[in-house]
């Protein structure tokens, strides 16, 4: 949904004419698989991040357009939301010191816009959900004014043709309603590419399937929405729901939503464009002018806009994305699983697990994923996203034997998932060292038990021990989270509560 778009209104006839457009490009898609004109491989990793921006209060600040202008980079974009950014790292090749090289650059890049967003009594911030969200932020007034994001919130809300439902039953229960996709910007993400050829983009996405769950069991951090305590990694079912263009009568019958696990392992890309051809609507029936079949008959690489942008409509954690670069068409992955933060060097762990294992469960003479029933990959999901590091998962048991069992996460990470990760890492060709240092960072995750989301909990709960009420203990809770991420250690060394410094009232 990065494409720019204007604001327009939509007749019959421009939804008929995007369907043809659409059944166009998947024909061109298919020839150009068949003709084998995608790029040879490159082991080329992306990298793009979602902010918060936030005031020295804990609240957020509704100012992305004043302080993109302060940032004055390309690297740096709107997101939905007003107190939203994203920052774009450009591609790098997954070898040597990639992942020491990632961490430096994302290091000045956001203490860049930080700085720039201090001019203006902002920060940026790194969290799935900032806690101090209230519902009174989360309203068509504070989306970004991008025509895309209007023109999106105008489609969806009128596909859906009733206020969206929030129902989200955790340590605490939250049910309300809204009226816009609003809710949707509370969830920044981090999303990682990978380029893969064509032969092995099923393979690639059937382990990131696979691992989903293990990312969100390591990464939750998203514990609080609109100031209730609800899954470890709320922004999942907020981030469905909130999207969800489907009234209770179609959701009844069974109609897939747009923000999609999936619901089979694939064989090849080509299913997972066709399926969202198949199974979802165009939001945003807007033609491009190109033939992409002539441009093939000339000998041209079609841009395939139409396809492109349907397909950034379509929410799967793990995405497929067609893209061209110097005239030459690539396929990737792009997963979309993790949330923001804690802190760099978390997010840079977290990459070097999601790479490292992939790699490893990709080139498996047994995948995982001929072990393991899909719906047992799904289930996992919603498993870890309720209950984070402490989730409970099934996985094929090890060896040769057969079937699955349940294990913990922390048990299968340690004992099965970071040695893969390593090999997957060595395959590659990263540096030892670097390997090393960013798997511990996962590995004392394990030991401790610890991620963003259980010091978040348990920080405001030792905050509202103190004596705090609720709005000052998330708040209080949000000034400490951003304190500790911009020192920079990782989550697993952080220290549970307030210190005495913090006001108590």
């Amino acid at each position: 949904m990065g494409e720019k778009v204007e604001a327009v209104a939509f007749d019959l006839a421009d939804r008929q004419e995007y369907r043809r457009k659409l059944r166009q490009c998947l024909a061109g898609l298919a020839r150009l698989l068949a003709e084998k004109r995608f790029d040879r491989p490159k082991n080329l990793m992306g990298l793009e991040i979602e902010l918060n921006l936030v005031g020295s209060d804990g609240l957020p600040r509704m100012m992305n357009a004043e302080v993109l202008k302060r940032i004055a980079s390309r690297d740096f974009q709107t997101e939905l939301g007003m107190f939203n950014l994203e920052a774009n790292i450009a591609p790098h090749r997954l070898e040597s010191r990639v992942l020491d090289r990632l961490a430096e650059e994302l290091r000045t890049a956001l203490a860049y816009a930080d700085r720039k967003a201090n001019e203006v009594d902002a920060g940026i911030a790194l969290i799935g959900i900032l806690p101090t969200l209230g519902r009174h932020h989360l309203v068509s007034g504070n989306l970004s004014d991008v025509d895309r994001y209007m023109l999106l919130n105008q489609q969806i809300v009128a596909a859906r043709g009733e206020d969206f439902a929030l129902d989200i039953e955790g340590v605490e229960h939250l049910v309300c309603t809204s009226a816009s996709i609003a809710p949707e910007a509370a969830c920044t993400s981090v999303q990682l590419h990978l380029q893969v050829t064509p032969q092995r983009f099923a393979d690639v996405w059937n382990a990131a399937q696979a691992v989903a769950a293990v990312q969100i069991a390591l990464g939750a951090n998203s514990p609080f929405l609109f100031g209730r305590e609800l899954w470890r990694e709320s922004r999942i079912p907020l981030f469905l729901q909130s999207t969800d263009t489907r009234p209770p009568e179609l959701q009844a019958q069974g109609v897939r939503p747009r923000t999609w696990f999936g619901e089979r392992w694939i064989n090849d890309a080509y299913e997972l464009f066709e399926e969202n051809l198949k199974y979802f609507p165009a939001l945003l029936p807007l033609p491009d002018d190109e033939d992409p079949l002539s441009v093939l008959d000339e000998g041209g690489v079609p841009r395939l806009a139409e396809l492109v942008l349907h397909n950034g409509t379509v929410y799967r954690w793990n995405r497929p994305v067609y893209g061209v670069a110097d005239g030459v068409p690539h396929l990737r992955v792009e997963n979309r699983v993790l949330p923001a933060g804690p802190t760099v060097t978390d997010v840079v762990a977290n990459a070097a697990f999601y790479y490292g294992v992939v790699r490893a469960l990709a080139s498996d003479a047994r995948p995982v994923w001929t072990r393991m029933p899909f719906e047992a990959a799904a289930a996992n999901f919603e498993e870890a996203c309720r209950n984070g590091i402490e989730a409970q998962l099934e996985w094929p048991r090890p060896g040769r034997r057969a079937g699955t069992a349940k294990v913990p996460a922390v048990t299968l990470v340690r004992d099965e998932l970071l040695p893969l990760a390593a090999a997957g890492l060595d395959a590659w060709g990263v540096e030892a060292a670097d390997r090393d240092f960013y798997l511990g960072v996962i590995e004392e995750r394990c030991h401790r038990r610890v991620n963003g989301a259980t010091w978040q909990a348990a920080t405001f709960h030792r905050a509202l021990e103190s004596g705090l009420d609720r709005d000052a203990a998330l708040a209080a809770t949000t000034r400490r989270y951003c304190e500790l991420m911009r020192a920079g250690e990782p989550v697993h060394t952080w220290p549970v509560g307030l210190p005495a410094a913090v006001p108590t009232g």
